[in-house]
């Protein structure tokens, strides 16, 4: 069966007045229809600029260029002419961004930009449009949505507004959604509710999700299968269960060990990864990571490793994974 959504070797990279920086690298993975597929890693990873480069909303004329594939479908989405992308974008393939407050239009009430989606894809009229908009809004959570409908994002709620955000996004039921950071600074309570409901929806619409996020705790209760990335790099791939219970990269065990859990004593510290992720421009030709690596050499900074199985189900990007395993 084919997947979803293929990212075969994608690299994106920028103009800026330092030169041509990369932020993806050759970036591999696949996403299945009805699968919630993880991409974890802290700021500044590349997380989302895979995102937003498997949509195109960069501007490729000035600022971004690209390679590889993003076959959704079978169609390369790095390939189509603006015209396709905007065709595709809302109705194919839609995206969840961080901050619902910036991304949302502050002069135009939420009712109205659900319509426009409606309006755009779908060819729908006010009447038509807005009764939609106030049943998405209803199979989000928002209460009264036919009061809502009509309400501005300032007047909603944080976690409202991300409701009202996912409505927009899933209005036209797409194959594909991207959520990045979707419960970024809403409480605990809220979050659950979210990713209940974006799980829920995923079922229910057979969709493929792509869940973008740092919190390890909800990768692990929601994602069949999780990619790590570091630096513009995939250092880590496998099954949820494989990346929780047998991580191999350094990187990937720091994170885990960083997060707390039942099992973390009152008032010990946590795990700190020493340093921070290094500017693109500084990466190094090696390992990007062995400027924080416990278990580096010499020929780790000045070798590049590759991305390899270990495995069934897992890949790996260390040279020195026969060392981490043991312990050495």
């Amino acid at each position: 069966m084919e997947p979803l959504l293929k990212v075969d070797n994608l690299k994106t990279e920028f103009r800026t007045l330092r030169g041509i920086v990369t932020a993806v690298d050759g970036v591999s993975f696949e996403v299945r229809a009805g699968e919630m597929f993880g991409l974890v890693g802290e700021s500044g990873c590349g997380k989302s600029v895979t995102s937003q480069s498997i949509m195109r909303l960069y501007d490729e004329k000035k600022l971004a260029r690209h390679s590889g594939l993003a076959l959704l479908d079978g169609e390369n989405l790095l390939a189509a002419s603006q015209k396709r992308m905007r065709q595709i974008r809302g109705r194919d393939v839609s995206m969840i961004f961080q901050d619902a407050l910036s991304a949302l239009n502050p002069v135009f009430t939420i009712g109205w930009q659900i319509k426009e989606v409606l309006r755009i894809h779908q060819k729908l009229g006010n009447k038509e449009s807005r009764e939609k908009a106030v049943d998405m809004l209803r199979l989000t959570g928002i209460p009264s949505p036919e009061t809502r409908v009509d309400s501005y994002p300032h007047e909603l709620s944080g976690g409202m507004r991300q409701r009202a955000m996912i409505a927009m996004a899933l209005v036209c039921k797409p194959k594909l959604l991207i959520a990045d950071e979707p419960t970024t600074a809403l409480d605990v309570t809220i979050q659950a509710q979210i990713m209940e409901m974006i799980a829920d929806l995923k079922s229910s619409l057979n969709m493929g999700v792509v869940l973008i996020t740092h919190d390890l705790g909800v990768v692990a209760q929601t994602c069949s299968r999780v990619v790590v990335m570091y630096l513009g790099q995939i250092v880590e791939e496998g099954d949820a269960s494989d990346i929780f219970y047998h991580p191999l990269h350094p990187y990937t065990k720091g994170l885990l060990e960083s997060s707390p859990s039942i099992r973390t004593k009152r008032g010990a510290p946590l795990h700190v990864i020493q340093g921070s992720v290094p500017p693109l421009d500084k990466a190094g030709s090696g390992c990007r990571f062995a400027d924080r690596c416990p278990y580096a050499d010499k020929l780790c900074s000045s070798v590049p490793p590759m991305l390899v199985n270990a495995g069934a189900t897992q890949k790996v990007r260390c040279r020195k994974l026969g060392s981490i395993e043991s312990g050495v």
